[in-house]
């Protein structure tokens, strides 16, 4: 039998591609989740995280899933409450906050008060998992640390998190745990941001450079739910909690790729080459017309798609850009980023892409792999057409803070969706659902605590 033509087998798989997209979208519509069940529903969590954005990153996760989270606020409310970036407040709470405050019930107690130890204490022991973001050795003390709990509780789990870990020469230092300490100590930031010249001291712009988002407490969030989970999993089938670990510097570490073998095997660091990149290239942006995107290309068959895509096909034969090894030395990643910008500043980053989508169609394999996208400012991002099916963003109503578009969990899952089911509520507004329906303080006594500012 003949083989049957490119175009016609192509367009079984477009047909094959398109019939999975719909299955994908009507199975993992997040508009369906609350119908179905929740993969963490009767665990229960208590989060005991003060002033620090990544426990409050892992607790939403673990909301997301179905766990019943309670989060423990000071009295006076969480001190994340006061940060206000750009001077924006809604009824007195930042955007910080209310960004990630989902999908819990919020109680005020203070750890530091005997009586408010002995209510921690009583919580502790009716949940699954703790996530804590205090001095472990106080918490000990206090008896409200995971040595003193777990004798009377041997299934709890215990996240602690901090900047330097639980142990280690630098364990016991009194610092307060920061998105911006963890990223210095990581040593991520030292290879972003724009190279120094060399001659004379660095020029401002030439500093390592954080990244630009709260980047080191979102990883240290997600890998605390990460061991809260495998936790749990172990949990199930031996019966038996644990103390899980995490430092946030430790965390981002993870992030900082091959450069830390990098070192070991050569010998000395890698050093900042801003959008240059030392193992491919082109893989950088560019400038366009109207901003800035993406281009890559892999191999030396897509690097040949690339230059008959801007009109530069004698270039495959340069010797600056023959080989992969040539095309990633400084000078020619130079010279070849001031080729693709004499092609690119003409035109808008629509018109490079359906230049690359156009060219790269009568292409298979690696001569198809070029790739481009558009460098979106946040605005543009939410309002493109693909994130808006997909349910990537969502309006959080509240009758204290309002309207507000935050981020939905990104798992589209078809049999235990994660969901959004409320938003930042006032710190003690669910006090007496859990301290008199939950924990039994009679009525009396939960109005001296109040009155007495314990809680």
């Amino acid at each position: 039998m003949g083989r049957r033509p490119r175009r016609a087998a192509a367009e079984d798989g477009m047909r094959a591609v398109s019939g999975f997209a719909e299955w994908a979208r009507s199975a993992t519509d997040p508009k369906t989740a609350a119908g179905k069940p929740e993969a963490l529903a009767g665990v229960r969590v208590l989060e005991h995280c003060p002033g620090h954005f990544a426990g409050m990153v892992t607790a939403s996760i673990l909301a997301e899933f179905g766990a019943d989270v309670v989060k423990v606020e000071p009295p006076g409310g969480d001190p994340l409450r006061s940060v206000f970036p750009g001077g924006i407040d809604i009824a007195g709470t930042g955007l910080p906050f209310l960004s990630e405050a989902r999908n819990r019930r919020y109680v005020t107690l203070s750890a530091e008060r005997s009586e408010g130890v002995a209510l921690f204490r009583r919580l502790a022991k009716a949940v699954d998992v703790i996530v804590s973001s205090d001095d472990q050795g106080r918490l000990d003390a206090a008896g409200i640390g995971y040595l003193p709990l777990r004798g009377e509780h041997p299934g709890l789990i215990y996240l602690a998190h901090s900047t330097y870990g639980s142990f280690g020469p630098n364990a016991s230092r009194p610092v307060r745990d920061s998105d911006i300490l963890c990223q210095a100590l990581s040593g991520a930031p030292y290879i972003v941001g724009e190279p120094e010249s060399g001659e004379g001291p660095p020029l401002p712009h030439q500093a390592p450079t954080r990244l630009g988002n709260w980047h080191g407490a979102f990883v240290q969030g997600l890998w605390g739910a990460f061991g809260v989970l495998a936790a749990l999993s172990f949990r199930a089938a031996a019966g038996k909690g644990q103390f899980v670990d995490l430092a946030g510097a430790e965390s981002l570490m993870q992030f900082t790729d091959y450069n830390i073998t990098w070192m070991h095997t050569g010998g000395k660091a890698r050093e900042r080459l801003g959008n240059f990149d030392p193992a491919v290239f082109p893989y950088t942006y560019i400038r366009c017309r109207d901003g800035y995107t993406f281009i890559a290309a892999y191999n030396d068959e897509a690097f040949e798609s690339l230059m008959h895509i801007i009109g530069r096909p004698e270039l495959r034969g340069d010797p600056r850009f023959s080989t992969p090894a040539a095309r990633v030395r400084l000078e020619n990643e130079e010279a070849l980023l001031a080729i693709l910008e004499e092609w690119s500043g003409e035109m808008t980053a629509d018109e490079i892409r359906r230049a690359v989508e156009e060219f790269t169609s009568r292409k298979s394999g690696p001569a198809a792999a070029v790739v481009t996208g558009r460098v979106n400012r946040p605005l543009e991002t939410l309002a493109e057409e693909n994130w808006r099916q997909r349910g990537c963003f969502l309006h959080a109503g509240s009758p204290v803070y309002g309207d507000l578009v935050v981020a939905a969990p990104p798992w589209k899952m078809s049999g235990t969706p994660a969901r959004w089911k409320s938003g930042c509520r006032p710190p003690g507004a669910d006090n007496r659902d859990v301290y008199i329906k939950e924990l039994g303080v009679p009525e009396e006594e939960y109005r001296r605590l109040t009155a007495a500012g314990v809680i």
